[in-house]
Order: structure tokens, then sequence, then C-alpha cells
């Protein structure tokens, strides 16, 4: 379905039938990325799958400045408002799990249970969060000046996306013909308005986080272990569990698992 959200027309992808359950992807993915899951999470959960802005077939304006992250939490907040849905649970990968982040920071009351894969709550350093502004406004002009072939052939080649070199090439080719779909101005604004040095810390909300909070990380991606386990020291209520022989996107490396772990947590009531 198309919803027009705060002058954006945002595309949102729906299956399944149950308690509403919210869904963000990761940087240069889309809603589809979480299509494979409606079999067993649409058992007991309705999914709403949003392109995030700047990313899939959701629009991507001009304006840097739409794509603050607070801005975006905003927008989720009325595709809640315009859906009837008081209170929904959150899974977000990566980029998508700092926006849950933030959703959760401003509006804890929508929050029912809040899943986060391989993602941080910000950088509490102002010389670390001025030094990632810098990378990511390169990574932008790296988009606009080579073109979104190149950058995708250079985004896959990164460390933190070694693991997936395991996977089998009909999946790769499936998750790099995605990534193309992508318009190359909302990937730099993206970059520009919601990048992690962009956003603002969230590390002091964690302890206000009154619900359940299931963070998952993959073994191998060494840096996102870490980052968790500090976050599980400050939550109420949380559950972090480390997927074996897995780098930073389970729910592709380790589907099946992820998926099974995912509707445990989120049917356990």
């Amino acid at each position: 379905m198309k919803a027009l959200i705060n002058g954006v027309r945002y595309n949102v992808e729906q299956c399944g039938n149950g308690f509403p359950l919210l869904l963000l992807h990761g940087f240069t993915g889309a809603a589809s990325t979480w299509k494979p899951f409606c079999p067993i999470w649409g058992k007991h959960s309705t999914l709403l799958m949003a392109d995030l802005i700047g990313h899939g077939e959701t629009e991507s304006p001009g304006d840097m400045a739409r794509y603050d992250i607070k801005m975006a939490a905003m927008d989720l907040k009325e595709l809640l408002d315009q859906q009837g849905i008081e209170k929904a649970d959150f899974l977000g990968y990566s980029m998508g799990g700092r926006t849950a982040i933030t959703f959760a920071s401003l509006y804890p009351e929508r929050v029912r249970k809040l899943v986060l894969e391989s993602t941080t709550p910000g950088l509490d350093n102002p010389g670390d969060r001025e030094a990632r502004i810098q990378q990511d406004h390169k990574l932008a002009d790296r988009i606009e000046n080579e073109g979104l072939e190149k950058f995708i052939d250079f985004w896959e080649s990164i460390p933190l996306f070694r693991s997936q070199l395991n996977l089998p090439e009909e999946v790769r080719e499936q998750i790099r013909s995605q990534r193309l779909r992508n318009d190359p101005v909302g990937l730099a604004n993206s970059l520009r308005g919601m990048g992690t040095g962009a956003q603002p810390s969230w590390w002091d909300k964690l302890e206000d986080f009154d619900f359940e909070t299931l963070l998952i990380t993959g073994e191998l991606d060494e840096k996102f272990c870490i980052i968790a386990t500090d976050m599980a020291s400050r939550l109420r209520n949380p559950t972090h569990l480390t997927i074996n022989g897995c780098g930073h996107a389970i729910h592709v490396e380790e589907r099946e698992k992820f998926g099974t772990i995912v509707s445990e947590f989120l049917s356990n009531t």
C-alpha cells in the first residue's frame, strides 16, 4: 500500500494476522527483505514492512533535512496513527535498528517488544561522531560522483559483509538486484541525514526502556557483538543472542534460525 506521511509517499507492504509488527530494513535495503518471514511470523503478527525514506519505492526527497532520523521516527508514528495502531512490536536491522531505537526513545509508550539485529544506539563521543559524519558524507559523494552500480560494488566488498560471500550465488544476486533498484539521491541523503554520526546518541535512553528487548548479533561481527553486550548491560529487560558462524545480516545468512528465534520471542507473552 501507499501512505502519504508528512508530505512523503511511503511504500508499506503487509502480510499476516495478529499483533502489529513493524519491520525496518538496513541501508540499501527495502521492505522486500522481510517477505520470506511472512509464513512464520504471519501466524502470530500482522507484518508492516516499510521502505524507509530514500529506499525502495518510498519517495526520495531532495531536501536532506527530511532524512533526519527523528523525522523518520515521526513518520513511523504517523504510519501507526493512520493504521489505528496504538502499540506495536518493532524489529530493526542495522540502520533500521537505529531507527527503531530512535522511535523507542521518543515514543516508548508505542512499543510492546523490541528486536534489534546488529545495530547501535549511536556514538556518544563527539569526536567519533564528527569522524563518522565525515565518513558518511564521503560515501554519499561517492554515490553521486561514481553512480549507484559502482557504489554497490564497493558496498558489497566491505568487511562487514564478507561472510555473505558464503551465500548461494542466487541469493547474492537477489540482494544485489534489490540494492540496485534504490534511488541514488535517496541513498546519498540517507547517509547524510540518517547516518550513525548524524543521529543523536540514545545510549542514556536505554535504561528507560521498560519493554522486553531482544538483541541478535552474529559471532563473526565482533564490533556489533561488543556493542550489543554493552547495550544489554544498560537495558532493563534484555536478551542477547549471538548466532555462531554468522556475520552482520543474520536474517539473510541464517534465515530459518533467525525466523524461529524472533517468532518465539514475539509469541512468548
